[in-house]
């Protein structure tokens, strides 16, 4: 299996744990070649290689179903914890300051004592969630990254400015078929996936539902805006505790302003999104997050 089928794995994955699908469920090529983007033979060899894992099975002439959406994953069967645990500590290290602005492959392997090809797969997620670039000659630079309690809470102060602009737009309009969407994916989590879900699927799910509104804003550069600090946000969270009180809070904030929307109070919903960004902002921009963590903070974080 090459890098593109271990990425086209990774990722169904996460479409079989955060769309919490069951075991016996049906999972098409056809669906996934518009959810991934590619063609059908990638999409076969990755399902194989779930299937090789236990994640999903063949059925002969029938295709593929979900098994056991538990079972590891395929970027989680590397040595030494696999290869997230090795992009955890790569991006811990960036975020504390102990990787330059520039790196080469050769130094990252040596570093982290992975084979190059298991380097690549991490490095190609790395750059596919916007925090690093490859250059044009050899090696890789890291993007800019809020990575001080000031930046955060600036970060905080634009998102609640532009976001709820967004939603008090004249040019806003709420989608039925968006909004359906997004309540969907935020049941998910108040369904038991505030549990079940990993931080970073977690992240994942709260980025969907603010860039879902932003979507309908009218404003092409306001999403767009929202969704680089969505990019440039996520180490930083991914190193706060994970606490599963404030991920059901924070939850239960997301349905109540889809509540307001869908009854059509946009004021209301304008009102809830402002004092929900106000809080995440109090409980969040913490001088202590950007300290240096002690080793293997972000994987018990992860766990817990």
């Amino acid at each position: 299996m090459n890098d593109l089928h271990r990425s086209l794995a990774e990722r169904i994955m996460r479409h079989i744990r955060t769309e919490n699908l069951q075991p016996g469920q049906h999972l098409t090529e056809a669906s996934l070649q518009g959810l991934l983007g590619t063609s059908r033979p990638p999409v076969r060899a990755a399902l194989s290689l779930l299937a090789d894992q236990g994640v999903v099975e063949q059925v002969p002439n029938r295709g593929f179903f979900v098994r056991d959406p538990d079972r590891i994953a395929p970027e989680d069967t590397g040595a030494e914890g696999g290869e997230t645990a090795v992009y955890l500590r790569m991006a811990e290290d960036r975020l504390s300051r102990r990787l330059p602005d520039r790196v080469s492959e050769t130094d990252l392997m040596r570093r982290y004592g992975i084979s190059r090809p298991a380097l690549r797969r991490i490095l190609t997620r790395i750059s596919a969630e916007g925090w690093i670039e490859r250059n044009e000659g050899r090696g890789w630079t890291f993007a800019a990254l809020i990575d001080s309690v000031e930046a955060y809470r600036e970060c905080y102060d634009l998102r609640r400015a532009i976001e709820i602009h967004g939603l008090q737009s004249a040019d806003f309009r709420a989608d039925p078929a968006v909004l359906a969407e997004l309540r969907r994916r935020q049941e998910i989590v108040a369904d038991g996936g505030w549990q079940r879900l990993s931080q970073m699927e977690l992240f994942e799910a709260n980025s969907e539902f603010h860039e879902g509104l932003a979507s309908l804003s009218g404003n092409r550069f306001l999403l767009s805006t929202v969704q680089k600090l969505n990019q440039l946000r996520r180490l930083i969270e991914y190193r706060q505790t994970l606490n599963l009180e404030q991920v059901r809070d924070q939850n239960a904030e997301h349905l109540a302003i889809l509540d307001a929307l869908d009854g059509g109070a946009r004021d209301r919903a304008a009102d809830l999104l402002a004092e929900h960004l106000g809080r995440a902002k109090a409980r969040k921009a913490r001088p202590e997050m950007f300290h240096t963590a002690p080793a293997g903070a972000w994987e018990r974080s992860a766990e817990e």
